[in-house]
């Protein structure tokens, strides 16, 4: 039988264990981490992506005893020619764009080492979450999600008895005009149960196919945790007295481990073929 490390290049790499190969992946796409790096470092964007890497890494130390010894040729011609593309990006593209290539080349490479059976997309998953997202997400997402849950928080209290109309991103509330900012838009709530999901989905075991199934009722748990919060916030700010800033913090707390624990258990239970 051809080793397939044989073909990968020149003798001495082809005899590089799986962690070498990723060690290498990983400095040829360093230009995107220090990229990340100091948009992280200068406030540009929130730190949040630490948290991906580092479960990621941990995640790797874990499953570094299993990896297979010959790859996958697919996988790796797949990383290489995103590392192609990631790099040309850097002149073409937005930096973000071309880190997102990043991240897909090594979670290819990756993909080439992992034992059969073992989950693809949660490490995938973490590899892209570990991207300084957040202020993009904000600027291309936080409207249309204030939108959508000033909508859904004017049905709650409708259905509560209070008057309450939604105009754009603001909301009309027993003649009170109150404006869903972007604080409250959800985009760190989001991040926070998609981290959650794959986080769990990689420790757990599960399945790609099964975490694809249940990652349509994540983001309707976040969805629905977010309109909790902004409702509540915003019948309380239908009082005469003002809501002060540690109980409007607590609340935020509060439906933060709310729906962390509610994404844990949609990803945790195991009423189906959750490792296939």
């Amino acid at each position: 039988m051809i080793n397939t490390l044989s073909l990968a290049g020149p003798r001495g790499l082809a005899r590089l264990p799986a962690w070498g190969w990723l060690t290498l992946q990983a400095a040829a796409l360093w230009p995107h981490g220090r990229w990340a790096a100091a948009r992280m470092a200068d406030g540009s964007d929130d730190p949040l992506g630490l948290a991906a890497l580092l479960m990621l890494a941990l995640a790797l130390l874990r499953l570094a005893p299993a990896l297979v010894e010959s790859p996958r040729p697919a996988w790796l011609a797949g990383s290489a020619a995103l590392t192609v593309l990631a790099t040309l990006a850097l002149w073409w593209l937005p930096p973000l764009v071309a880190a997102l290539l990043a991240a897909a080349a090594f979670s290819a490479a990756l993909a080439a080492w992992l034992p059969v059976g073992v989950a693809r997309l949660p490490l995938a998953g973490l590899a892209l979450l570990a991207l300084p997202l957040i202020a993009s997400l904000q600027y291309y997402g936080g409207y249309p999600l204030r939108v959508l849950t000033a909508e859904f928080s004017s049905w709650v209290l409708q259905a509560a008895g209070l008057a309450a109309e939604r105009s754009g991103a603001a909301m009309t509330v027993e003649g009170r005009l109150v404006i869903v900012d972007a604080p409250c838009s959800g985009v760190q709530l989001v991040w926070l149960g998609y981290f959650t999901a794959c986080s769990a989905a990689a420790w757990g075991g599960l399945g790609d196919a099964a975490l694809l199934r249940r990652l349509p009722l994540v983001a309707g748990v976040v969805l629905a945790g977010n309109v909790l919060r902004n409702t509540v916030l915003v019948a309380l700010q239908t009082r005469p007295e003002p809501v002060s800033e540690a109980l409007h913090q607590a609340i935020g707390v509060g439906v933060l481990a709310a729906v962390c624990m509610a994404v844990l258990w949609i990803i945790t239970r195991s009423d189906d073929a959750a490792n296939h």
